[in-house]
């Protein structure tokens, strides 16, 4: 990588990460990285609303691949003191998605100035963190006829620089759910004039180990209780509303499926027991992301000719990653890069995007651009 270009990435990923902006609401960070790539490259630049790309057009007849990078934060203190910190009180990048949008912009220097044999897109998506920024962006993919798809995300954890990949499923599929139930209230005193929730929400929450079971499931499956709020704070009041809050996750989103069916079911079997009313409600949703093996062999291919460290990924992240909404409708594949075995972890108080990483994911990146 030119060293100006990487010194202009590191730049910019601390005026991101100075400007953290939450999912669905990055309108600074949108068009800050707009504005780099226009002052910075000759690139075309569409502007999507929520998400934009740039685009370096080969020609007429050559193979379109294309690159993302998302560019939302979290809900978290910047709890570090840092020349770059956050500007914002409760938000900051502390899953380094500010590194990643600076890796792309710095990457689509490097092939503005160079070239390249294909048409490149530089994808820039919002609202990776609550699973629907893929959900919309991927309507980009038949709308540009895009042959491949690449990304990455840092991870540490892992040795410092090395590529993490692995062939199929890397991450899991989850959504959030809510069972909410309703019945009647009545006084303390007289709780069998009423229809409490209380009794059947336990018993959905007593079926999940059965539910979740190895034994059960082909992959690994998970039910967390996130959240039971039943009743009023009214000591003299029996329970009349409840809401069970659960992030189911599994391995293959076939078994994802099967067990968010397996819990609408028992609670209405168990609402219809107890005379309640029974309702569902979902949000962040992700697919399972499965990579392509012909995709994940040209990111070992790439490695080997950047001469960049390999380590193939036992076991996939249960963390879920909306990019497996774009591999559901074309080739591709994405990987980790390590931060380091003992760098601070993604999402707690103490991290910040390495920025020794962006080098090597624009080599891996060139390296793919010219397979």
């Amino acid at each position: 990588m030119e060293i100006k270009n990487l010194e202009s990435a590191i730049k910019l990923r601390h005026e991101l990460h100075e400007h953290p902006e939450l999912s669905n609401h990055e309108v600074w960070t949108k068009q800050h990285l707009m504005d780099f790539l226009m002052e910075n490259t000759k690139l075309e630049i569409v502007d999507r609303g929520l998400w934009f790309y740039a685009v370096y057009r080969a020609g007429e007849g050559k193979r379109n691949i294309a690159f993302r990078a998302d560019f939302d934060a979290i809900h978290m203190d910047e709890g570090i003191d840092i020349p770059h910190g956050s500007k914002f009180k409760g938000i900051s990048h502390k899953c380094g998605h500010d590194g990643h949008s600076a890796t792309l912009a710095g990457f689509a220097m490097e092939i503005d100035q160079k070239g390249s044999d294909k048409n490149i897109y530089f994808l820039f998506q919002h609202a990776e963190e609550t699973g629907d920024g893929a959900a919309q962006a991927v309507a980009f993919i038949h709308e540009n006829n895009i042959e491949e798809i690449y990304a990455y995300h840092n991870m540490s954890g892992m040795k410092l620089n090395t590529v993490n990949i692995k062939d199929g499923t890397i991450n899991c599929a989850s959504k959030g759910m809510t069972i909410h139930m309703e019945g009647v209230p009545s006084h303390a005193s007289e709780p069998e004039k009423g229809k409490n929730p209380s009794f059947a929400i336990a018993k959905i929450i007593d079926a999940i180990p059965d539910l979740v079971s190895p034994e059960n499931n082909k992959g690994m499956v998970l039910c967390t209780v996130i959240q039971v709020a039943i009743g009023e704070r009214a000591f003299g009041v029996s329970a009349s509303k409840g809401d069970l809050l659960l992030t189911i996750r599994a391995l293959y989103e076939d078994e994802l499926i099967l067990l968010q069916e397996y819990l609408e079911n028992i609670s209405k079997i168990e609402a219809e027991k107890y005379g309640l009313k029974v309702s569902f409600s979902y949000n962040d949703y992700f697919p399972e992301t499965a990579n392509h093996k012909e995709s994940t062999e040209k990111i070992r291919q790439s490695c080997r000719n950047k001469n960049i460290s390999i380590v193939e990924m036992e076991e996939a992240f249960r963390g879920s990653e909306d990019f497996g909404h774009f591999l559901k409708k074309t080739n591709g594949a994405i990987c980790y890069i390590g931060n380091g075995e003992n760098y601070p972890h993604v999402h707690g108080y103490e991290f910040d995007f390495n920025d020794g990483i962006i080098e090597t994911a624009v080599e891996l990146f060139n390296g793919l651009a010219e397979l």
